[in-house]
């Protein structure tokens, strides 16, 4: 299998720590499988880790590459349930998950892989697999999309800096190779400038002030009334408030015609007054996922099951997306990268229109501002939004083959 440029310029590195900050379809997760099997066949007997973010994680993006570009001659045993490959010369290779980074302690490694090292805990480097170096001065590789200025950028800006042993590369999603002008342009036109900046331009996107800084009163409010087809309501589960905002759909397109704000009320009472507006109109609900064992209401029932018995057709995820995307998802309709707007709003939205707004971040964090009551509405209307047009960070590119 042959490298990409960029990719060999980061495998040929002899620095012991190395922080790479790459695009998306960089080619990551094959260049990571050579870095374990390169520190594997070093010499005899040598722990080799491979970590992400959970451990399901870990099987689902690593596991099938790692047999498939391992030569077979060189590979002992297997064994799937564990994640573990020991090879004929007695070095173990294991995947793990970085879930509760105490997990992770007590073995002395010889390297280690950290595949989108920003979606964990802090503590799994510094207080874990660090130490796990020292016994053998092991080394390090830091792989992945950069997530705002968190601890991924601290390492990789420690690289920057100069600090002994660390080193630092970043490239585009253009500049690994692996996907086509077009689907990255194709990419731009789906996604909002920042996602694309931080997703596609690897770039360390900082998170402060307005959550939707896409919706504008002057581009983003249009009253274009009900066509009478079919509604499709986000809908967010609190007892002060219920929240819901009503859309009709016209192609690509989204448009808000209504609202409800519900307080000190339950799921029962919201699907009455949606019944009281539009009767017996074709409505799809797109619930937050907990709906699934919510109970709002009395009786033992859940939420979701609430409103499939009243005739609703209800589309919910299995679990809920992680909440940059969902927030992604809405600022990419709202105004995405090649300036066109998807999602707008009807005047009569008072509470939606203020909820975009003034919606913020936490000072200093990325995470969103729940103290004032803007969160309901966002994300009745995000849980609608993700689920119909997901952010779009993927694309099918060719199979490795294996590593020689």
């Amino acid at each position: 299998m042959q490298l990409t440029l960029p990719q060999s310029e980061i495998f040929v590195s002899t620095s012991r720590f190395v922080s790479v900050v790459a695009g998306r379809r960089f080619g990551k997760t094959f260049l990571s499988t050579g870095k374990l099997l390169e520190q594997a066949i070093k010499s005899p007997n040598r722990n080799v880790w491979y970590v992400a973010p959970t451990y399901g994680a870990a099987k689902e993006i690593a596991w099938d590459m790692l047999i498939a570009s391992i030569p077979p001659e060189y590979i002992a045993k297997t064994n799937e349930t564990s994640l573990t490959l020991r090879l004929i010369n007695g070095s173990v290779i294991a995947l793990k998950g970085a879930e509760k980074p105490n997990n992770l302690r007590g073995r002395a490694l010889d390297f280690v892989v950290l595949d989108e090292f920003a979606d964990m805990r802090p503590e799994a480097w510094y207080e874990v697999l660090r130490p796990s170096l020292s016994d053998r001065q092991g080394g390090a590789l830091f792989i992945g999309t950069p997530k705002g200025r968190n601890h991924f950028y601290d390492l990789w800006a420690k690289a920057k800096d100069g600090a002994k042993d660390w080193q630092s590369f970043q490239y585009t999603t253009l500049q690994g190779g692996n996907v086509p002008p077009e689907e990255v342009e194709a990419a731009r036109a789906d996604l909002d400038e920042r996602t694309f900046q931080q997703e596609y331009e690897a770039a360390f996107v900082t998170y402060q002030g307005l959550i939707y800084y896409g919706f504008s009163r002057e581009d983003s409010v249009l009253d274009i009334g009900d066509d009478n087809g079919t509604l499709h309501i986000g809908m967010d589960f609190n007892l002060d408030p219920m929240s819901a905002v009503i859309c009709i759909r016209k192609g690509g397109k989204l448009y808000a015609i209504d609202e409800i704000v519900m307080y000190g009320s339950n799921t029962d009472e919201m699907v009455a007054e949606i019944k009281d507006r539009y009767g017996n109109r074709n409505i799809i609900i797109y619930p937050d996922p907990a709906s699934r064992q919510r109970k709002t209401s009395a009786g033992g029932r859940t939420d979701l099951s609430i409103l499939q018995n009243a005739g609703f057709s209800v589309k919910a995820k299995n679990s809920h997306a992680l909440v940059r995307d969902r927030i992604n998802a809405v600022n990419s309709r709202l105004l995405s990268g090649d300036g066109k707007r998807h999602l707008f709003v009807s005047p009569k939205c008072k509470q939606t229109i203020k909820s975009l707004e003034r919606q913020t971040y936490k000072e200093g964090t990325s995470v969103p501002n729940k103290d004032d009551g803007f969160d309901h509405m966002n994300d009745a209307l995000g849980y609608l939004i993700e689920y119909l047009f997901p952010v779009r960070t993927e694309y099918d590119t060719p199979q490795p083959t294996r590593w020689t």
